[in-house]
């Protein structure tokens, strides 16, 4: 990996953590904005906390090079329901949704090799 990729691999996961951080931060402290979504798409307050807390251990699990891969899927499959959800209702918050979804899609195909669920020495244990 040239040093152009990896520092650029650094700074999409620098932000990504940045972005769910934030999110996850402001839904577990009940932020009422935080939790509108949840309530327009008919969801019980308690999904605004799992998410939110799903959205904290992702950032975290991004920066485990075995988890990375693993965190950011989990992460991709968050912002596909926030990208419906701003399409929706608050179509100006899309651009933000849908670049931490395609940001936790670079990072699952750059860290794919060394992740639990597809890594060779896994799979090299199995034959």
């Amino acid at each position: 990996m040239t040093n152009f990729k990896k520092y650029g691999l650094w700074a999409v996961m620098i932000l990504t953590a940045l972005g769910f951080l934030a999110g996850g931060a402001g839904k577990l402290m009940g932020v009422p904005m935080m939790h509108k979504s949840f309530e327009l798409l008919g969801l019980p307050v308690a999904m605004g906390y799992f998410i939110g807390v799903c959205e904290i251990a992702g950032a975290i699990g991004i920066f485990i090079k075995r988890l990375s891969s693993l965190a950011a899927a989990g992460l991709a499959i968050i912002m596909v329901g926030a990208m419906y959800f701003h399409l929706n209702f608050e179509p100006q918050g899309f651009p933000f949704a849908a670049a931490l979804f395609i940001f936790s899609i670079i990072i699952f195909f750059a860290h794919k090799k060394d992740s639990i669920l597809f890594s060779n020495k896994q799979s090299d244990q199995l034959s």
